[in-house]
């Protein structure tokens, strides 16, 4: 079974690119993977399993 979090992007200004890396880093360390930004949002969607 798959489990599912939407996280709210909060980059700000400076550095928006390693501060998306970090956030990803992070999660993936937890076992989440990404899925996808959904266009016009500032969420991403992370995925993982939950009986893990």
């Amino acid at each position: 079974m798959k489990e599912y979090k939407i996280v709210q992007l909060k980059l700000g200004f400076r550095n928006r690119v390693q501060n998306f890396e970090d956030l990803l880093n992070q999660y993936a360390r937890e076992g989440w993977v990404y899925i996808e930004v959904p266009p016009g949002w500032n969420s991403m969607i992370l995925e993982r399993d939950k009986n893990r």
